[in-house]
């Protein structure tokens, strides 16, 4: 804060005329009183605010005690010095700029703030005004000392940025630091651009707030804090002094790690973490445990957004939690394309019914012991304009979740009773064929099932005994109330009942002498089990020729699925299996081909 060498302004700007000028008295007399002066000058000197009249070219004309007390220099050695070297004002060249424009009267007022030195050592922030003297071409520069507005406002800003439960930054610091690390690490040469977070979430946290309370809870949440902590400081790969751990909210934490050094770390992070919190808390007397699930992600910082990588981050920790949960997970570019699509297919699938998008194949179900195809599943394609042809597997989940189901099976039962009716139409001197088609428990929860078969078997002129409905094991197997009775009718009605995918369930065999059922059809497990002719295992067949036997004493029919060799189809025949299914007869293709097939035999040589 001592003055420069003559003819120098801040940062070696040279300065004009750089001996002392007028006297202030001088400068103020004009149109002044005796006695006004005299005032002015004695209010000047008493002021608590340090004040200073600077001359045009920037030197120090009188400065009052109050200027001199706060800067820590005497006061009869601060005329003449540069004023803009007392208060830093040329350390960057807006703040000189707009000085210098006050000092030639281009610029009614200035402010800014800034830190000094004091000599004893303690640092202050102040607030300097620069401001023209009336009737004069000095200014008047004024200091406000702000530093206990400024530790006011650190405090404040500390509390509104950080939880109070954990001490850690809050979301909101946590998403400044990450925009921050985003925006500069595209400048910073020494960076690695590269960027990661783990995202974590307590599993059963919900419990223990549940059952011991919150205050347990908030004791539970520092302590963990306390331990991420730990391991986010004591990464060895980290760069100056850690990464930044935050508490997001509810049992949720983040671990943001700059300047990653790959994948490969963040691995090691979310190891580290998941070890250090399956050790137990001893809390309050309580001895609690619990484990976390983490998503983890890392990318270049060229391209990222703190949004993009955060949503990255929610979905692997949901990937995590839904692998099992107490694990990491690393985010999968191909799994989350998997997600959006499904997630594409769901917004769209309401509306893709209306706009004509689904088609029906049909599958042959042929007779075992002749080869005669009796009748055809109807399965549901999706035409979809964007990602081609979808099979049932890659739509029917999602369509049973968002209730759509309802609309699109309604279709597809209509549409499969029409093509029945019309090959038979078609056909008069042949048997006619059936037709099965798959139904969901939701279509009979959400739905009058009953009255949809009733009403589209009128519409469409197909008799009851031709069409099939199939549900899975799991679906009948479970049948109490509606559904029971849902069925009942549809059995009463003359419609025939099959049970899907038999074996694979519950298999709660009780049941079959309880339901109206009509039909076993195999899972394709059991008949992939013959597959080895050269060497067969006894046991496959033993549980199949079992199965049949039981079928049909309890008077009902069996469709072996997935039939692919003339052996497998022997085998079914010999044990006594009705229908078969499966490539070797025909992959489900469209209606015109199924009419090529009507009174043919298909008996494999």
């Amino acid at each position: 804060m001592s003055g420069t060498s003559e003819g120098k302004g801040p940062a070696g700007v040279a300065v004009p005329g750089s001996t002392f000028r007028p006297s202030v008295t001088e400068r103020h007399n004009v149109g002044r009183t005796a006695a006004e002066l005299r005032d002015y000058r004695a209010a000047f000197n008493a002021a608590h605010l340090a004040m200073a009249v600077v001359d045009h070219e920037g030197l120090v004309a009188t400065a009052n005690a109050a200027f001199a007390a706060l800067l820590g220099i005497e006061q009869a050695t601060l005329q003449e010095q540069f004023a803009a070297d007392l208060v830093d004002l040329g350390s960057d060249r807006r703040t000189w700029h707009a000085y210098r424009e006050v000092l030639r009267g281009r610029r009614s007022r200035f402010r800014c703030t800034r830190r000094l030195k004091h000599p004893d050592g303690r640092t202050l922030w102040a607030e300097v005004t620069v401001a023209p003297v009336p009737d004069s071409r000095n200014v008047l520069l004024s200091i406000a000392d702000i530093s206990d507005r400024r530790e006011l406002h650190a405090r404040l800003r500390h509390l509104q940025m950080h939880d109070a439960v954990t001490r850690l930054p809050n979301r909101t610091l946590f998403f400044e630091r990450l925009s921050t690390a985003l925006e500069s690490s595209a400048y910073d040469h020494g960076s690695t651009g590269r960027i990661g977070v783990c995202y974590l979430d307590l599993d059963g946290f919900k419990a223990v707030n549940d059952t011991l309370g919150h205050r347990v809870g908030d004791r539970l949440l520092a302590a963990v804090a306390a331990r991420l902590t730990e391991c986010a400081d004591g990464d060895g790969h980290s760069r100056g002094g850690g990464h930044l751990v935050a508490r997001l909210g509810g049992d949720e934490f983040a671990i943001l790690v700059e300047d990653s050094t790959g994948t490969e770390q963040l691995a090691d992070l979310a190891r580290s973490v998941l070890a250090a919190l399956q050790l137990p808390f001893d809390l309050a007397g309580q001895r609690l445990s619990v484990s976390a699930s983490i998503g983890v992600v890392e990318r270049t910082v060229s391209g990222t957004t703190a949004t993009g990588l955060m949503q990255a981050a929610d979905t692997t920790l949901y990937w995590a939690k839904a692998d099992g949960k107490a694990r990491w997970t690393l985010f999968d570019p191909e799994r989350n394309a998997h997600r959006m699509t499904r997630q594409a297919l769901s917004s769209t699938l309401r509306p893709a019914v209306e706009r004509g998008e689904f088609a029906l194949e049909y599958q042959p179900l042929v007779g075992m012991a002749d080869g005669v195809t009796r009748g055809v599943e109807a399965l549901v394609r999706w035409n979809h304009p964007q990602f081609g042809t979808l099979a049932p597997n890659r739509f029917i989940g999602i369509a049973e979740e968002d209730g759509s189901i309802v609309q699109l099976g309604r279709w597809v039962l209509r549409t499969a009773c029409r093509q029945a009716r019309q090959w038979q139409k078609d056909h008069p001197r042949t048997p006619p064929l059936f037709v099965s088609v798959n139904v969901a428990v939701r279509q009979v929860w959400d739905s009058d099932l009953v009255a949809d078969v009733a009403d589209i078997l009128a519409e469409t002129g197909l008799a009851p005994h031709l069409l099939q409905l199939e549900l899975t094991e799991s679906a009948v197997m479970g049948s109490a109330g509606r559904p029971l009775q849902a069925l009942q009718a549809l059995s009463d009605m003359g419609v025939r009942i099959a049970i899907d995918d038999f074996g694979t369930g519950y298999s709660n065999l009780a049941y079959l002498s309880r339901l109206p059922v009509s039909v076993l059809k195999l899972d394709g497990s059991f008949v992939r089990g013959f597959q080895d002719e050269a060497h067969p295992n006894p046991a496959d067949e033993t549980i199949v020729e079992a199965l049949v036997q039981l079928a049909h004493r309890l008077g009902l029919t069996v469709t072996a699925e997935c039939v692919e060799t003339a052996g497998q189809a022997s085998r079914l025949r010999r044990i006594g299996c009705d229908t078969g299914q499966g490539w070797l007869y025909s992959r489900a293709v469209a209606a015109e081909q199924i009419a090529e097939l009507i009174g043919v035999t298909s008996l494999p040589a």
